[in-house]
Formats: structure tokens, sequence, C-alpha cells
């Protein structure tokens, strides 16, 4: 009897652990739940991964804002930008579009894809400039001489938008590259698992919280996302 009632603890165990698994996998489940007290400003991030996304359905008590994938390197061109970026503002969304830097081309031409791709307008979010590993090309520079590149797209984007670009960091890239330098650029920072503290006590503007939301209006998983500060605060992100 009392193996068997092991076996039953074990079983029992083992399917709760399992349902955990799958709950957080699918975006059921989430280790943060920033609310609208504490944050009341929030929004979400997209890309053409996102699909046909149903505008008129989503929440504007969820969502303030909308960072729109543009670009990625020297040449890739999100083939949704341009219907996200109509779409969203049409419906009063505030937006901003996001570059994905790659190591494996220049800041000049990387700065040079994100102005061909994305307009200038006026009550838009800075760009931003998305700095992770993951889905990079090998890196085969020197820290130097990436910290160059990254700092002539950051002064790029700067002369043309008249906005100082946000970075978007993963925490393993913050800290190998953005720790302590940058400091007059805002810090979007991605930490699913808890709200972020950065090594070198720098204040965060941006927090992605999650990466599998769910919205309604949107069928994939989304990243959702926070400001850090009042709406007031926020404005003069878009002034």
């Amino acid at each position: 009897m009392r193996a068997k009632s092991l076996l039953f603890v074990v079983i029992g165990i083992t399917a709760a652990a399992l349902l955990v698994i799958f709950s957080l996998y699918n975006g059921y489940l989430r280790f943060n739940y920033p609310t609208l007290s504490q944050f009341p400003v929030q929004g979400i991030d997209i890309s053409n991964h996102q699909k046909q996304i149903r505008w008129d359905d989503i929440d504007k008590r969820q969502v303030s804002f909308v960072f729109i994938k543009a670009t990625e390197g020297g040449d890739f061109k999100d083939k949704s930008f341009h219907a996200n970026w109509t779409a969203a503002r049409e419906r009063g969304f505030i937006v901003g579009a996001y570059h994905f830097f790659t190591f494996c081309k220049s800041g000049e031409e990387q700065a040079k894809n994100f102005i061909e791709t994305v307009p200038l307008e006026p009550n838009t979010l800075p760009p931003v400039i998305d700095l992770e590993y993951g889905g990079n090309c090998q890196l085969t520079s020197d820290k130097a001489l990436v910290l160059a590149e990254i700092a002539v797209l950051i002064n790029r984007l700067e002369d043309f938008y008249h906005k100082k670009p946000i970075l978007y960091v993963t925490s393993e890239f913050y800290n190998d590259f953005v720790a302590y330098k940058f400091d007059n650029n805002p810090i979007w920072i991605r930490d699913i698992y808890k709200q972020p503290a950065l090594v070198d006590s720098r204040e965060w503007t941006l927090w992605q919280y999650a990466n599998r939301g769910h919205l309604d209006g949107i069928d994939t998983f989304v990243d959702l996302n926070v400001f850090h500060g009042t709406e007031q605060q926020f404005k003069t992100l878009i002034e």
C-alpha cells in the first residue's frame, strides 16, 4: 500500500509539473503580471510573425503603444511593416519602429536600410535598435569594433529622426556590450522571469516582460511590454 501511495504521489507531481510547463510554453501562465496601476502605459511589439492583425479588436486599455519591426541588417525589410504602421496609426496607437542589428553588416549599411524604410513622421516613438545574440550572424569582430558599429547606427538614426534611439537588449547582450556605455540612450530590457535590475544600476525605460502573450486581435503569441513611468513621462518620448 505504501508503494502504491508513493506511486500516486509521483504521478501527481509529474502531472502537475507537465501542466505548469505546458502552461508556460503556451503563454497561459507567466512569471510576470505587471498591473496598470504599477505601469499605466503598456504595449506590444510585432513583426510579420504576427500575421494578419485584427486591429479593431485590440483593447486600447491594454495597448497604448506598438513597436513594429521594420528592418534587419543591411537589406532585410519586414514585409508587413508598412501595413502594420499605417493600420496602427490610423487607429490611434502610438507607434515606433525597430531594427534588428546584425554583426555581419556595418552600422552605416544598417542605418541606410532603416531610413529607407521608416518614414519621418510626427508623434511617433524613437527608433529602436534591437541588440541580441539570438538569430544573429556569427560574432567574428572584437568588442570594440561591434561597439563602434552600434555607435555609427545610433548616430545616423539620431541625426535623421532627431530622437535618441532606444536600445532593446537581452540581459546577456547588455552585460557584454551595453553596461556603462551609451548613457544617453533609453534602455528597453527583456526579462521574462522577473522585474529587471541592470548590472550597472541604470534605470530602464521599457521592459519586455513576456514573449508568449495573448491578445484579442492577434492569433499568434505576442511580446508584452511596459513603460517605466507615468503617462506624462511617456509623452516626452514622442515629442
